[in-house]
């Protein structure tokens, strides 16, 4: 009897799943998701988890190698204070040659959130073609939100975007205390015939330490204003102009005014921008300064003319990224009167799981008029309170990462935090 009742509890726990309708609606949803487009998101700032929670129609690999479709997502600053994101759909094995580009348009008052929602969203519209030509299509529903209506866009701010910002930071200890207020404010207004940026920025900085009951203080003070227009001639050329007014303790500088006219070529159009770039600017810069301290060339105030010419190459692929910009500069009174700068940086998929990323920068120097005849004490030189003398300055980094395992990354788990 005993037994009997046994193998009957055997019978109502486990038979029925063997003919469960569940049980084959999930073997029916993994067959189909085994089928679905595998995916490489190629994007720097996203929120992956976000990404994968919500676009679960498509297999991502950790490998780009392995993808069917390989995403690479670039962002530009735009007019509003937002960001343009732009999609490229890679199609790779199945898919190659099925090739397409989306664009996603947010501005400043977009909250993080509104920004991953519509990013997911136009995500999902880009991959739509691809899940079409596998099974996992059968359990797609494409729906209208609203009726779409035409509407005359009307704007009160006639493009204008204003940002104010501010940032105070104090911290101490018994023989030591830091105070830093710092506060800026931006006007920005951008179309495709004509962009224009003004903003002004003023930094204080003190520095207070009790050394054995002597009280030392460290202040440095420094404003700025920068403004910038650019007039679009062509979809490869640019005209415009700079203008500056600064001071700044650090600098010897207690009053700088400079005016800088300037002309840019794009070897490609700027519409190809997220892609790749190759632009040369050159600019002819006027400038009257007045200095705190008589400078090493004996000089309380001066009016100096330059040119500069840069050019700078962009390009961001599927093997990785890399900007280089090459800028070089001279004063005409003497033209020993230099500066040459390089800066670079590097990203490169070497091989599956392996990346190697290199920053640098290196500038040879010899355009400092601003340095005060007088020098800097040991105080001056160890709490960085004035620019030094130098011929050159540099700075590099190089980092390699490797990443190994399994290739599907489907699952998101946020338990414990990431």
């Amino acid at each position: 009897m005993k037994k009997s009742l046994i193998f009957l509890a055997f019978l109502l726990l486990f038979v029925p799943n063997l003919f469960s309708t569940e049980n084959s609606k999930d073997d029916i949803i993994e067959e189909l998701m085994r089928n679905a487009p595998k995916i490489f998101l190629d994007c720097r700032h996203c929120d992956f988890d976000y990404v994968r929670t919500h676009v679960n129609f498509v297999n991502y690999v950790r490998d780009r190698n392995e993808a069917q479709v390989h995403i690479l997502v670039t962002t530009e600053r735009n007019g509003s204070g937002g960001r343009e994101y732009t999609f490229t759909f890679i199609g790779q094995k199945d898919f190659a040659g099925m090739n397409d580009t989306l664009k996603l348009t947010t501005n400043q008052i977009h909250t993080r959130d509104e920004v991953r929602s519509m990013f997911v969203q136009k995500l999902k519209i880009g991959l739509a073609r691809y899940a079409a030509q596998t099974p996992i299509s059968d359990m797609i529903k494409i729906s209208l939100q609203r009726n779409p209506q035409k509407e005359t866009v009307r704007d009160k701010w006639n493009y204008w975007v204003f940002n104010f910002d501010t940032d105070t930071d104090l911290n101490g200890e018994e023989s030591r205390t830091r105070i830093a207020l710092e506060g800026s404010v931006s006007a920005d207004r951008v179309t495709p015939e004509l962009k224009t940026h003004f903003s002004f920025h003023s930094e204080y900085r003190e520095n207070r330490y009790d050394i054995s009951g002597s009280i030392y203080k460290s202040i440095t003070r420094s404003q700025r204003f920068f403004g910038m227009i650019v007039k679009s001639i062509t979809d490869h050329w640019s005209v415009g102009g700079f203008t500056s007014v600064n001071s700044s303790i650090y600098s010897n500088t207690k009053l700088g005014i400079g005016i800088a006219p300037a002309i840019e070529y794009n070897y490609y159009p700027y519409s190809e921008s997220t892609r790749h770039e190759l632009r040369f600017l050159y600019l002819l810069g006027f400038s009257k300064n007045k200095y705190y301290e008589k400078t090493i060339y004996d000089k309380w105030s001066e009016k100096l003319m330059k040119q500069e010419l840069s050019a700078t190459f962009e390009i961001k692929d599927k093997w990785g990224s890399i900007s280089t910009t090459l800028r070089g500069s001279h004063y005409f009174h003497d033209f020993s009167k230099n500066k040459l700068q390089f800066n670079t940086y590097f990203s490169l998929r070497l091989f599956e799981g392996l990346s190697l990323r290199v920053r640098g920068r290196i500038s040879r120097i010899h355009d400092q008029l601003a340095l005060s005849s007088e020098g800097a004490s040991e105080e001056e030189i160890l709490l960085h309170r004035k620019e030094l003398a130098t011929q050159y300055n540099y700075s590099i980094s190089i980092g390699v990462g490797y990443t190994f395992g399994s290739i599907y990354s489907n699952v998101v788990n946020p338990r414990f935090g990431s």
